[in-house]
């Protein structure tokens, strides 16, 4: 496997490159926006074809060259499913795979820092790669962007210090010249979350850390929502993403999706069609669907006009899903699976019909 570990000075960020040797395809993790040009530089010395552009997090210290790199290479651009920015075309949810060439790397959700952070795991456990979640001897912040301290004492322990003993820590930053660290060393060293810490005494140090709120966040958080791209200021003349009909994302799988909160937002823009048996429908609906189960959208679809956008709904997301994939294969091409399903939407409060 092709290994490079790149850091950018101002903001201590590492960006990592890993590729199958034998295929050259790639992967490129965190990667910031003023070190675009070094970026696109080794990738194309190395002869790399890059698949996917992963991001940790919605980053608050500096701006990613997601998009970039998404316009500049034909690559996906991939995020953890909660708390995600609109703009990437995937949203990764917990145990999928992200394949290139021969290698792969496993998702992990590891919430606390952000609700959307992730942790990219190495097929062969050898690697991971921890975004904010956890750092050399520390971890990240808790105090904004969805932070909770008990959430992160949980994720860091049970999905990423539960790794084999040797498996070597890359974060997203560090402030000390480290570049690596291990399973052992953390659950040894780590100051906040080894040395048999209680979730207790986690809690009590992360309320007392009294951090200044960083210097980037008020032009970071509103340009890594649209992957580093924005109205004012795009990175050596690349034209802004066109609009699309909706906030659509695609899973590994391909399913394009919506958020419920889009859809919230959005309703009177799209038609809904529930596609659950009649009966589900009588544990609440969305207040205007149309019930078309599963088994008969194919049928009942070829009479519908395959420019207009459709929301699909389901319970949790699966049936959906398929009758998304479904209706793309018949020449629908606006038309998406709602994430979560009903189990999302009423979890957010939504409206609900009975």
């Amino acid at each position: 496997m092709i290994f490079r570990q790149l850091f950018d000075p101002e903001s201590a960020t590492y960006t990592y490159i890993l590729a199958d040797r034998g295929t050259q395809e790639a992967v490129i993790i965190d990667p910031v926006r003023d070190q675009v040009e070094r970026d696109t530089e080794i990738l194309e010395q190395l002869g790399l074809n890059l698949l996917f552009v992963l991001e940790t997090h919605v980053h608050a210290d500096h701006v990613t060259s997601a998009g970039v790199l998404r316009r500049r290479f034909g690559a996906k651009i991939a995020s953890g499913r909660h708390g995600g920015p609109d703009c990437a075309d995937m949203l990764l949810q917990h145990g999928e795979l992200v394949r290139f060439g021969g290698c792969s790397l496993e998702i992990r959700e590891t919430p606390g820092h952000t609700s959307g952070c992730t942790t990219y795991v190495l097929g062969d456990r050898k690697m991971a790669f921890t975004g904010d979640a956890l750092l050399i001897r520390g971890c990240g912040r808790t105090d904004f962007q969805q932070g909770d301290a008990r959430t992160l004492y949980r994720s860091v322990h049970d999905q990423i210090l539960s790794l084999p003993a040797d498996t070597l820590l890359y974060p997203a930053h560090d402030y000390k010249g480290r570049t690596v660290t291990s399973v052992a060393e953390e659950l040894r060293y780590n100051p906040r979350l080894g040395a048999n810490k209680t979730v207790e005494e986690f809690v009590e140090i992360m309320a007392n850390l009294n951090l200044a709120k960083p210097k980037k966040i008020e032009e970071a958080l509103p340009a890594n929502l649209r992957c580093g791209l924005s109205a004012e200021d795009t990175v050596s003349g690349e034209p802004l993403p066109e609009r699309a009909w909706a906030a659509i994302s695609r899973t590994v799988g391909g399913v394009p999706e919506v958020g419920p909160q889009w859809l919230n937002v959005h309703p009177e823009e799209v038609r809904v069609i529930d596609v659950r048996e009649p009966h589900e429908l009588r544990a609440g609906r969305i207040k205007g669907v149309e019930n078309v189960p599963l088994g008969a959208i194919k049928q009942v679809a070829s009479g519908w006009d395959a420019n207009e956008p459709l929301v699909l709904v389901c319970r949790s997301g699966g049936r959906s899903g398929r009758a998304a994939i479904e209706l793309e294969a018949l020449g629908f091409r606006r038309v998406a699976s709602l994430r979560g399903g009903m189990i999302d939407w009423v979890q957010q409060k939504f409206e609900v019909a009975l």
